[in-house]
């Protein structure tokens, strides 16, 4: 159970903040947002502020800002129909009733005869067939009401497409943007609140039951020399103590000011490759400082990127099969470890981890995915152009079709791995 609420916990932030990257810069270059979504399926909650619904889904597994123009409109007003009028105080319709007239009395009923709700925003039409037909100056901002439901129009100026290539380049590219500054964030935080690793040849937590415990080292003992050969870092420490597994060494200490001689027998850890190398059962000691954290956030970013990249290079050249992928029941299985064994904080790091994959799956260039879609502007700006809207959807919908098929291989595989294997 904790397993899935830190799983619940964690995705929904990164999906979050991965489509809010979307949504700020789509409202910032002036683009109508019609839904901003976390999951896919039915409607769990759902809350409209300003222009904007936000809703929660069943499904989490992922999210989506709808932005206007990206997909057909769903209502249409056409020649002939009969619907009804609201208007604001200057004049303008503010409300068109397409059904359930009746519940709106004070609504002003006509048959369109043609209407422009895109670049003209005009509805002419009138009330009876002997009537002088009107023209009726709609408001940018009018709702129709439909099922009680209202839905705003779509002026073309507030359309995806009437954008600059830029303003939709920033729109998309937001969402994987944000996941890393997530991870910086997250990567600060674990540093602020867990430390972060000195090169200090000093002892920082030490495990129960271990030799350094039982052989009476303490937390903050800063080790001197191994065997009388001095130690300077860390670094030097561990590698004294990695080479000698089940050998006795003497470690000289300094603590609260004396000097100690102190016996220790490093234990016999195997490693995955027969070999065996000495642990004690000692941490590095940790700093809490505002800009070393600051720094190590970068750092960790920039590292753990390079880390993915290099891991993707792999799997595109072959050097890595799809069975080094995990999907969804791995990274619940991996959440569940990391919780147990760290907790919280470990969470953190590894959320921020999970964050930067986030950010780099979406910016692959394959359809369906923001990296596509980036692809898909480039051309745009080289060739003059749009690619035909059509096309465009139909290599979406193969891309998404690929997505799909991918994730239950790896799916499969996760499951043959943790339950089968």
């Amino acid at each position: 159970m904790e397993t899935f609420i830190a799983i619940v916990i964690i995705f929904g932030l990164l999906i979050s903040i991965h489509e809010l990257g979307h949504l700020i810069l789509a409202k910032r270059a002036g683009i109508l947002c019609r839904e901003f979504a976390i999951g896919f399926g039915p409607k769990l909650f759902s809350v409209r502020k300003y222009e904007t619904i936000y809703t929660v889904r069943l499904l989490p597994i992922g999210g989506f800002v709808r932005m206007a123009g990206e997909d057909p409109e769903t209502i249409e007003i056409k020649p002939g129909q009969r619907i009804g009028l609201v208007f604001n105080q200057v004049g303008k319709v503010k409300q068109m009733i397409i059904n359930n007239k009746s519940k709106h009395p004070e609504a002003r009923m006509i048959t369109v005869e043609e209407a422009d709700l895109e670049k003209e925003l005009f509805i002419k039409g009138s009330e009876g067939e002997e009537e002088v037909p009107e023209y009726f100056q709609v408001d940018e901002r009018a709702d129709f009401i439909v099922d009680e439901q209202a839905v705003q129009i779509a002026p073309y100026h507030r359309q995806f497409a009437s954008k600059s290539i830029w303003d939709r380049v920033l729109a998309i590219f937001a969402g994987p943007f944000m996941n890393f500054v997530l991870a910086f964030i997250l990567f600060v935080l674990y540093a602020m609140i867990g430390g972060i690793p000195t090169n200090e040849a000093k002892l920082g937590d030490l495990v129960q039951d271990r030799p350094a415990i039982e052989a009476g080292l303490h937390q903050g003992d800063r080790v001197l020399a191994v065997n009388d050969n001095p130690v300077n870092s860390w670094k030097e420490l561990v590698t004294v103590i990695q080479k000698h597994p089940g050998d006795r060494l003497v470690f000289k200490v300094k603590r609260d000011g004396e000097i100690l001689q102190v016996p220790v027998t490093p234990e016999k850890h195997k490693l995955g490759n027969g070999k065996v190398e000495g642990r004690i059962g000692a941490y590095a000691s940790m700093r809490h400082s505002l800009v070393d954290s600051l720094k190590y956030g970068v750092s960790r970013t920039i590292q753990t990127t390079g880390l993915i990249f290099d891991g993707v290079g792999k799997i595109i050249t072959g050097q890595i099969g799809i069975n080094g992928l995990a999907g969804p029941v791995g990274i619940y299985s991996f959440t569940g470890q990391v919780a147990q064994q760290g907790g919280v904080i470990a969470l953190m790091s590894f959320a921020a981890f999970l964050s930067i994959n986030v950010g780099i799956f979406n910016l692959l260039p394959l359809p369906a995915l923001d990296g596509g879609r980036l692809l898909f502007l480039l051309f745009e700006a080289v060739r003059g152009k749009p690619i035909d809207p059509q096309k465009e959807s139909m290599l979406h919908l193969i891309g998404f079709a690929f997505l799909l098929l991918l994730m239950i291989v790896v799916t499969w595989n996760d499951i043959h791995k943790f339950f089968l294997g």
